[in-house]
């Protein structure tokens, strides 16, 4: 039966977008060879196996590191990280199929379980054998159960506000796309001051929320496909692979903004009471995304980590 609450929540969505839909030109897609134009890394590589078409950076020498971004993001969200550790690293950013240059799987499988057997495609096709592995958000979904499967690869494992658990509060965005009613506007337009809400959420500090960042993740999202990727990754039913936590042997670095208004940051402890031997950083003052928010002081706790 449906709650008064779910109808409510329903009829504030469809005003809003109508809204949205009033005052915003439908937008078009951005072709893929313009933006290649202005956000294709001089490092920049691209491969395509399996259904997919990946764009990614291989800079530096050393360990590996491979960096997995969350939601909406894309490699770029690392871009101060790496220009650090590839003085002492290989330091190999992906962009995860769906989102930035990458664009949409031809066959639409965006469940966690096919972006690990993505990865492990990936590492195998540039060759690598072990390597540190790093992911935010989405990206730590990805990396942590990739490690539960493929624990003799990652020398450590650093999960960074990683998505995993089942959580209530869905960030309004991500409902609209859920919603076979309403994702029609998500595909049809992209106003820019939705992307600046989001990142308002995904930031504690909102005046760190600049121009040029609203603009990357604005153009990005326009790449064809990429709103329709975004609906179709709503449409997954959340699977519980938590469990799979227990089998996780590699070292782990749990890092979290303690701010984070996307996944609470009470989930912290839970992945550290799951993966034994973990530990734990809470970051005061920071959100959703501590390597774009706080990027020197975030790198200096992973740092310290991978040298221990």
């Amino acid at each position: 039966m449906i709650s008064f609450k779910q109808i409510f929540i329903t009829i504030i969505s469809v005003l809003f977008f109508l809204f949205v839909l009033f005052i915003s030109n439908i937008t078009n897609d951005i072709p893929l060879e313009e933006l290649k134009k202005e956000f294709k890394n001089k490092n920049s590589k691209f491969i395509e196996f399996d259904g997919a078409f990946v764009h990614y950076v291989d800079e530096g020498e050393g360990i590996p590191i491979v960096l997995l971004h969350g939601t909406g993001a894309s490699l770029h969200t690392w871009d101060l990280w790496a220009e650090r550790l590839k003085d002492k690293f290989r330091v190999i950013r992906i962009t995860l199929p769906g989102f930035g240059l990458s664009g949409p799987r031809s066959d639409k499988k965006y469940k966690i379980k096919d972006y690990v057997i993505l990865l492990e495609s990936f590492v195998s096709q540039i060759g690598i054998e072990k390597f540190h592995l790093a992911g935010n958000s989405l990206g730590g979904s990805v990396a942590w159960l990739y490690t539960s499967f493929y624990e003799k690869r990652v020398i450590k494992l650093i999960l960074i506000n990683s998505s995993g658990f089942k959580f209530d509060d869905i960030p309004f965005v991500i409902r609209i796309a859920k919603n076979k009613y309403l994702n029609f506007f998500i595909k049809k337009t992209s106003p820019k001051f939705l992307i600046k809400k989001s990142l308002k959420e995904v930031f504690y500090d909102d005046n760190l929320v600049s121009n040029s960042i609203i603009e990357r993740y604005y153009k990005l999202n326009l790449r064809k496909g990429n709103r329709q990727a975004f609906i179709d990754r709503a449409q997954i039913n959340y699977t519980d692979q938590t469990s799979r936590l227990t089998k996780i042997k590699s070292p782990t670095l749990i890092l979290w903004g303690q701010n984070d208004e996307w996944i609470n940051v009470k989930f912290a402890q839970k992945f550290k009471t799951m993966i034994k031997g973990s530990k734990v950083f809470i970051m005061n003052k920071t959100g959703h995304i501590p390597m774009e928010e706080r990027p020197f002081e975030s790198l200096k706790i992973v740092e310290d980590f991978l040298v221990e």
